[in-house]
């Protein structure tokens, strides 16, 4: 696994309330939401990122407000109707 380094201001974590290890399990969680939001991750891989479950990542991108669907309405539509 490769390990990253970040500095962030020493005022952040107090004002979230996080301690280090908070801070990074919740920041990895919302670059994998994002990440998957913008269709550059798969379910699978954004829990990977994430660190938990492609369950829990489900349940994540609920409270977030994000669809765990990646396809539109409309390419659906287009994939069945190319199957047909």
């Amino acid at each position: 696994m490769t390990a990253i380094t970040i500095q962030i201001p020493d005022s952040v974590l107090p004002v979230l309330h996080l301690d280090p290890a908070g801070f990074v399990q919740e920041m990895r969680l919302a670059a994998a939401i994002k990440w998957y939001e913008l269709r550059r991750v798969s379910q699978e891989k954004a829990a990977e990122i994430a660190g938990i479950s492609r369950a829990d990542f489900i349940t994540a991108l609920s409270l977030a407000k994000v669809s765990p669907f990646q396809l539109t309405a409309d390419e659906v539509r287009e994939e069945l109707h190319d199957l047909y």
